[in-house]
């Protein structure tokens, strides 16, 4: 075991890193300065296979694993986390429903638009009262003459402003964790609506809003998986978001390292460069053993959710937790080591810097990560 990438994982890294550098960096300040997507991304993305690693082949997907997801994370990241967070949750956080669980009607109505791009999925779960209490939801699902109608409030719901079909967790049944079930809800059904795009810390350049749900009326047929399984989905689909997010994590890392190293070594101070002082050099490779650190872990969770290991759901939060705080502590060492210049707006690693504090908090919070390592402990 040498712990080095396979040549396929690694051919498909240097393609995703070859895709970032000339179609997704030149757009990356314009996004983040306006607030809005490229559109134009969706289809590049489709077409570069970065939405299809979970999609079987008959759909347009490569069948790819959730390593391939951890890596393509990873480079998008790099660019920046706005950019990166909109396609994975299309179609890894919100599109693996369908693939997983989704009716033969929806997954041949969903899973090759949303693997080139030509539609985006969004998942609308947390609330407004109730973020990590995933058990706690309030919407409902109240059961009709045609199907469901639901009623609710959503929030902090990536893509929504851009989403062709939104995957909704609502009450169907008792309290807890076995009366919810998720629901296709297309755009432009009576009854949803959003807020205006919210102003955020980071990942200015995704669309996330409050989704309202008023009287939203849902066939049997857009039920996704089976009524009174949501909770169980959701969190079984937490597994490959969390991969994602790590990845993200070592992707922010990475390229704050980059930004850093190249920095120390131009930057002269005291008639030398940054990089000729010992206590500058040290610190770089603190952040270069973090960084490692963080991406094995990520990795070998990836393989280990992929391989079905009995210990793989604690993997997966390891690396979530190990790399989300990685990435903030490495992006905050770089905006020390720019100084001054790293606290200018438009600096890279002031992006990176507010970009990664949400990975703290989003598919499960540190405590939440922790909670999943120590259960049993108790008992």
């Amino acid at each position: 075991m040498t712990w080095e990438l396979d040549e396929a994982h690694a051919d498909f890294a240097a393609s995703c890193r070859a895709f970032v550098d000339k179609q997704v960096r030149p757009l990356v300040d314009e996004a983040e300065t306006t607030g809005v997507f490229p559109q134009e991304l969706w289809k590049q993305f489709g077409a570069a296979g970065i939405l299809g690693l979970c999609t079987p082949d008959e759909f347009g997907g490569s069948e790819g694993d959730s390593l391939a997801v951890a890596l393509v994370s990873e480079e998008l990241a790099r660019a920046g986390g706005g950019i990166a967070i909109s396609p994975l949750v299309s179609a890894y956080m919100a599109g693996t429903h369908f693939v997983r669980y989704g009716s033969d009607a929806q997954k041949q109505r969903w899973l090759a638009p949303i693997a080139s791009g030509e539609a985006v999925a969004a998942i609308a779960v947390t609330e407004p009262g109730t973020g990590s209490d995933v058990a706690g939801i309030t919407s409902r699902a109240k059961a009709s003459d045609d199907g469901w109608v639901l009623d609710g409030r959503k929030m902090f719901i990536t893509n929504a402003g851009l989403a062709d079909v939104l995957v909704v967790g609502a009450r169907t049944g008792e309290p807890g964790h076995r009366g919810i079930t998720l629901f296709a809800v297309e755009k432009g059904t009576p009854g949803l609506s959003f807020s205006k795009p919210l102003k955020k810390m980071g990942w200015h350049s995704s669309d996330t809003r409050e989704v309202v749900l008023d009287g939203v009326q849902v066939s049997r047929e857009d039920i996704v998986g089976a009524e009174g399984r949501g909770f169980y989905q959701i969190m079984d689909g937490f597994e490959l978001e969390r991969i994602a997010l790590a990845g993200m994590g070592v992707g922010h890392a990475a390229e704050c390292l980059d930004l850093a190293r190249r920095y120390v070594s131009e930057r002269e101070a005291f008639g030398a460069p940054l990089s000729a002082l010992q206590t500058i050099r040290h610190r770089i490779a603190e952040m270069e053993i973090e960084l490692e650190a963080a991406r094995l872990v990520t990795y070998q969770a990836a393989a280990r959710l992929d391989a079905g290991h009995p210990e793989a759901g604690q993997s997966v939060a390891r690396a979530k937790y190990l790399a989300a705080v990685m990435a903030n502590r490495v992006a905050d060492d770089a905006v020390q080591l720019f100084g001054g210049a790293g606290f200018l707006d438009e600096s890279p690693v002031a992006r990176h810097y507010r970009d990664v504090r949400v990975l703290r908090i989003g598919g499960g919070t540190d405590e939440i990560q922790l909670e999943i390592m120590t259960r049993g402990m108790h008992s």
